[in-house]
């Protein structure tokens, strides 16, 4: 335990000591760093892959050249619509190419659970991606971008049966010695 002299009488010749209790404040401090240490844990576990492309150049006072945005599929899966998706090329803010899917669940029972498929889907985008998806070649390292729009109330189970959709479409890619199929897109979401 730590002692403190808080001073003595008038004469100086008694000193009165006094322990100050340090345990609580360690337990405060281990706690604390507990704490600390299990949340940043925690939000490592949940994180979401995402990036913040903003536009513009990176630095004001350098030029830079103009490059063309590329092609982007955009997926609409609106509630207000159950009956179709729409299928939209995009190059920055012009549409390239748009296409009405019918919407038609496919209910498949995986491993005792119940997934919903979207064949129909899964079929036009790969044709759609053969026409007007830019990057096509084995030696290209870039992925297709492909947006899911949806509704906050949207069915997860829907939302994962698109997704799959979308991944189903294959493309070969060079990887070292080996060409490989590997999806074709890489799936974001957008903001609603």
């Amino acid at each position: 335990m730590a002692g403190v002299d808080i001073g003595g009488g008038g004469g100086g010749r008694r000193s009165l000591d006094s322990e100050i209790n340090m345990i609580p404040m360690i337990d405060l401090l281990m706690v604390t760093i507990s704490f600390l240490l299990i949340t940043a844990v925690w939000s490592h576990m949940a994180r979401l892959n995402a990036d913040a492309q903003v536009p513009g150049p990176p630095r004001p006072d350098e030029e830079i050249t103009k490059v063309e945005p590329e092609k982007q599929l955009h997926i609409e899966m609106r509630d207000q619509d159950k009956s179709k998706f729409t299928l939209v090329w995009k190059q920055g803010a012009t549409v390239v190419n748009s296409i009405d899917v019918p919407r038609k669940d496919v209910v498949v029972n995986e491993s005792n659970i119940e997934v919903i498929r979207y064949p129909e889907l899964a079929r036009k985008i790969t044709e759609e991606w053969k026409n007007v998806g830019s990057h096509r070649d084995a030696t290209d390292r870039k992925l297709d971008q492909a947006v899911l729009h949806t509704d906050n109330d949207t069915p997860y189970s829907n939302i994962i049966g698109v997704i799959d959709a979308v991944y189903q479409t294959h493309r070969p890619m060079n990887l070292g010695s080996r060409t490989e199929p590997v999806s074709a897109f890489n799936v974001t979401f957008s903001v609603n």
